[in-house]
């Protein structure tokens, strides 16, 4: 399909080293591709968003962090995929004001972390990273002293989205009751019970597994009250965000014995990448497992994450369609025209314009395309609470003359066109 933008001078830039299917996608489409296998900051993004002309699409994951003045520094921006469920690193509220669409993909990974989840409760349980550790150091200790089944013991979740529930039915198929906790009343799975309150479910619960989003009312979710509050001996997982755990606090509760062990994925403060420093309270204490925030990182999960968001960018640089978006109106597009429309239809020009959502602009619209006799084909609005996304299908001739009249428009924060 002939576009507004040639596709050629389409620039993608793909940091942290999203899987490699995203630029062959890209590049299949035409679009020309940079990548990096680390994380960029500050200056070094804003440069980097603005070389040659300057970047319309980036993709990241977890480790960049989309600043309000980066976005400010990057004009030809037009949207941001983040290769990963959260979007906490991208402040979306500027990006809406400015009209960059930011896409993740919230599904994709979440049988991968379930089945990190799993294995680390059972880990636990039969304490083989310790036992690992003794034999790495020519150590038989064959001993069942603290080693114990998991069947029959109860499961505490907190958070029972995605995650959570799978982890719900896994834990269930091994013989483990499933108690849980989320501030949204949900179904329950199978034979899972929800627990009116956290405290509830600290007391019922052999092992707790964290499953929530980093908000403000997750930082610090599990301190030294809720740690005392949990079984003597129990165990803990964090699989979600670093945040939401007081690691001194935990530390504490597994050298006075209170916790048995615990599984953390995820840290207040993590290195940038590979070759810096990790460093945490946690190290060297007996039957904890750390990890370097790999719960989603799985080939499986990163090739999903990546064919989902590439999809979701390229509908919306291609067609307009903003489903997926976490920060702007979502808009469903139909295709713009098929081989089997007739030539006028062919000859369509679709014309995607965000604007302030103010009273008055719809009539604006509406009236700049009446004083160019223009008929408008088809028409699709939505608006979220501050922003408007209005999609124009006219004929070929008027697509110019609307478009330059739009951009005139007090309250128009971007527009562009596909022919």
């Amino acid at each position: 399909m002939k576009t507004s933008f040639p596709k050629e001078k389409i620039r993608v830039l793909l940091l942290e080293g999203v899987h490699p299917v995203a630029k062959e996608v890209f590049a299949s489409e035409g679009f020309s591709v940079t990548t990096f296998d680390k994380a960029l900051e500050g200056n070094a993004l804003r440069k980097a968003l603005s070389d040659d002309g300057g970047v319309h699409l980036l993709g990241i994951r977890s480790k960049t962090t989309v600043t309000s003045e980066v976005l400010a520094a990057s004009p030809r921006l037009w949207g941001v995929g983040a290769f990963c469920i959260g979007v906490n690193q991208i402040d979306c509220d500027a990006a809406r004001r400015a009209g960059v669409a930011v896409f993740n993909s919230p599904f994709s990974n979440t049988r991968s972390v379930a089945e990190l989840t799993i294995a680390e409760i059972i880990a636990l349980y039969r304490r083989l990273l310790d036992q690992s550790s003794k034999m790495h150091k020519g150590e038989w200790d064959k001993s069942a002293a603290g080693a114990h089944e998991v069947r029959g013991l109860t499961l505490g979740l907190v958070g029972y989205g995605h995650i959570g529930s799978q982890v719900s039915v896994l834990a269930e198929a091994m013989g483990m009751r499933v108690v849980f906790y989320d501030i949204i009343s949900k179904l329950p799975l199978g034979n899972a019970r929800p627990c009116r309150s956290l405290d509830e479910l600290l007391k019922a619960s052999d092992v707790v597994s964290l499953h929530v989003p980093e908000t403000p009312g997750t930082v610090g979710l599990i301190g030294t009250k809720q740690l005392k509050a949990m079984r003597r001996g129990a165990m803990l997982i964090n699989n979600a965000r670093g945040t939401v755990v007081d690691v001194g606090a935990l530390a504490a509760a597994i050298k006075d014995g209170h916790l048995s062990g615990a599984a953390l994925d995820v840290f207040p403060h993590e290195p940038a990448g590979k070759g810096e420093k990790f460093a945490s309270e946690l190290q060297g204490l007996p039957n904890v497992i750390l990890t370097p925030h790999v719960g989603g990182s799985t080939e499986e999960a990163q090739r999903n994450i990546a064919q989902d968001v590439v999809e979701k960018l390229l509908k919306f640089m291609n067609n307009g369609s903003t489903t997926g978006s976490v920060n702007l109106p979502n808009v469903e597009l139909p295709e713009q025209s098929s081989p089997d429309a007739d030539a006028a239809t062919r000859r369509r020009h679709r014309i995607l314009h965000l604007h302030r959502n103010v009273p008055g602009v719809m009539s604006k619209i509406n009236g700049i395309c009446a004083e160019l006799g223009v008929n408008i084909h088809a028409q699709y609005l939505q608006t979220n609470k501050d922003v408007g996304y209005v999609v124009l299908d006219v004929q070929e001739q008027h697509g110019k003359r609307i478009l330059a009249g739009l951009k005139d428009l007090a309250e128009t924060i971007r527009v562009r066109a596909l022919y």
